[in-house]
């Protein structure tokens, strides 16, 4: 029997601040909340930055990058005479070229003369073209909240990330652990573009030609699939299933594909999801301005026909727009078996049926979109219709649209949304884009939107796009209701949230809400069972009370257990039938039902 995979825990960072407990959510509606909504958005605010509450404000979503963050670029040239500098002895190259001089200076500088004739690079500070980033809250650093060690960014981010998620799931992890084998747990998590600041593999390729030298920890902490090591070394120490999938802006939701079907076929019985993107590096945000993705400064304020750029407003998703705004953000959920998350007495917020991924064929241009998110918007409609009816689909569901604020997807992407809508008997679907607020944080931004459709589910409100005034003219939208302002809903019952990444990476997830989930639930399970969970939440949900009174009124404390719990093979109990770690959970050695066919009798 297929196994329900149900959302216990949403955690994470981005420009909007902490997502547990649809903190970040509430920033995003802000306006539209009850006052005392509003204090603890900004007390929430203020334990991440150290900043006043009424700092908290300016101090998120979009806005100016700060003066430093320039593209260090160099002009070449030729030396005509003779150069003379200073250099410490370590960075002396070993041969020394031909035509140096060298004269010790003491113990650890020497002076170097060059020979005429060479080629010189004199550093640049490039005029910076694009200004506006959806940076995480200011004065938030992850790297002083735990013992970093020169980590990049996105894994620092990541370990702050993994332990909100773990304060909004309510239950002690090794609660959780205790309940199932080792081999039941999987962690699926990377990122599009790996680390790429200076500790990561950015430092790699930078340091040489800026007479630094390369560390033994860069290559290591820069691969894509390093923020799945961190969560099982430092923060599960799980052994059970681990990778991650790449792919493009889709790459969270390829991640919560695998958890989805992981759950579904009864390999696991709990996987955690998620992205940690950081790629608010003058380089890698050269390379986007490079193929025309992102919004210039100057671009922006011809849209405005001002003299200054309205950088607050940069991302205008579906208006009249010239490119998306480049955003860093970490999310992450936890996935259970229904069974499972019955038993322990999660609080359910959700539950995330399937995600369906399909690439787009033939192409001309890689970045450029084409047929293959019609299969995914497709299916997931389909799959909405199949699980709440006709009329819930059309009533009771939205679209989390991909929603860049590039002017190509506009058009792409509306005009799959509103064949969908009239193919599925649509009449105003409901289209939100939170990339208006938070940004476009690549491989993130799937979580972004999960985190931002289960505040919805919650709060009944989707949230409008605020920083545009009209639709523009090719913006397909018959069937559509572009959400310009926030909108109360009583009844939401699913959301399909949907990704276009360049290269063709298409992803649609169906969520469904709390509500629909335990409707779900007691179909299947029975009133009693449901009752059980119901007094087995009271004391999960009185640990989420205490966790939000961290939130509120402490720094916060990442989960990060370096150099605990290490195994080796002294640790191992091993048989042909099975094996034991550290005395733990026996974790057979099962034949596989599914290949019985195949299993030829040589005994």
């Amino acid at each position: 029997m297929t196994a329900l995979p149900v959302i216990t825990a949403m955690g994470g960072i981005n420009a909007a601040g902490r997502s547990a407990l649809h903190f970040g959510f509430q920033r995003l509606i802000f306006d539209a909340l009850p006052e005392i909504q509003r204090q603890a958005t900004l007390r929430a605010l203020a334990q991440l930055t150290g900043r006043a509450e009424d700092a908290q404000l300016d101090g998120t979503l979009i806005r100016a990058l700060p003066e430093e963050h320039r593209l260090h670029a160099a002009i070449s040239g030729t030396s005509d005479i003779p150069v003379t500098l200073e250099m410490r002895n370590m960075d002396l190259p070993d041969p020394l070229p031909a035509g140096w001089q060298v004269t010790p200076i003491d113990k650890r500088r020497s002076r170097v003369t060059l020979p005429a004739g060479l080629g010189l690079n004199v550093p640049l500070d490039a005029p910076r073209r694009v200004s506006a980033a959806g940076q995480l809250p200011e004065g938030f650093d992850p790297s002083a909240l735990y013992a970093s060690r020169n980590h990049p960014r996105a894994l620092q981010m990541a370990i702050f990330a993994i332990s909100d998620t773990l304060g909004d799931l309510g239950i002690d992890w090794t609660a959780v652990a205790s309940k199932v084998r080792p081999d039941q747990v999987a962690v699926y998590a990377s990122n599009a573009m790996s680390q790429m600041d200076d500790n990561g593999l950015g430092g790699v390729m930078r340091f040489p030609p800026n007479g630094h030298r390369i560390t033994s920890k860069q290559v290591p902490l820069g691969l894509g699939e390093m923020t799945a090591d961190f969560l099982n070394a430092y923060v599960l120490h799980s052994v059970g299933t681990t990778g991650g999938m790449l792919g493009a802006c889709a790459t969270f939701l390829y991640n919560l594909e695998k958890g989805v079907q992981a759950i579904r076929s009864g390999k696991v019985r709990v996987a955690i999801v998620g992205t940690s993107e950081a790629p608010l590096v003058p380089e890698i945000m050269e390379g986007y301005r490079a193929m025309g993705a992102l919004a210039e400064d100057q671009d922006l304020a011809a849209l405005d026909n001002a003299g200054q750029a309205d950088l607050r407003r940069a991302c205008r998703p579906f208006s009249s727009n010239c490119g998306f705004t480049m955003a860093e953000s970490a999310q992450f959920t936890i996935l259970m078996d229904d069974a499972l998350a019955l038993e322990l007495g999660a609080d359910i917020l959700g539950a995330v049926p399937d995600v369906f991924i399909h690439a787009d064929g033939g192409k001309k241009s890689i970045s450029a979109p084409g047929v293959g998110n019609y299969l995914t918007m497709g299916k997931a409609a389909a799959l909405t219709r199949q699980l709440i009816g006709a009329q819930g689909l059309q009533r009771h569901s939205f679209v989390h649209a991909h929603g860049t604020g590039t002017p190509q997807n506009r058009v792409t992407e509306s005009v799959i949304l509103d064949r969908t809508a009239e193919a599925f008997g649509i009449q105003t679907w409901p289209v939100v884009g939170i990339k208006s607020y938070v940004g476009h944080s690549l491989g993130s931004a799937g979580g972004d939107q999960l985190a931002a459709t289960l505040g919805s589910f919650s709060k009944g409100i989707l949230p409008g796009i605020r920083t545009i005034d009209h639709i523009a003219e090719d913006v397909h939208r018959h069937h559509l209701d572009i959400c310009l302002q926030h909108q109360q809903h009583d009844d939401l019952q699913a959301s399909l949230i949907n990704s276009k990444g360049f290269g063709g990476n298409n992803a649609t997830a169906v969520a469904l809400s709390a509500s629909i989930t335990e409707s779900m639930l007691r179909q299947r399970h029975g009133a009693k069972a449901m009752t059980a969970w119901q007094q087995a939440r009271e004391t999960t949900l009185a640990n989420k009370a205490h966790f939000q009174e961290h939130c509120l009124n402490e720094t916060p404390k990442p989960v990060y257990r370096f150099n605990e719990g290490v195994m080796g093979d002294e640790h191992v109990t091993l048989t042909s039938r099975s094996v034991r770690l550290n005395g733990g959970t026996e974790m057979p050695f099962d034949d596989d039902p599914t290949l019985r066919e195949f299993q030829l009798d040589r005994d």
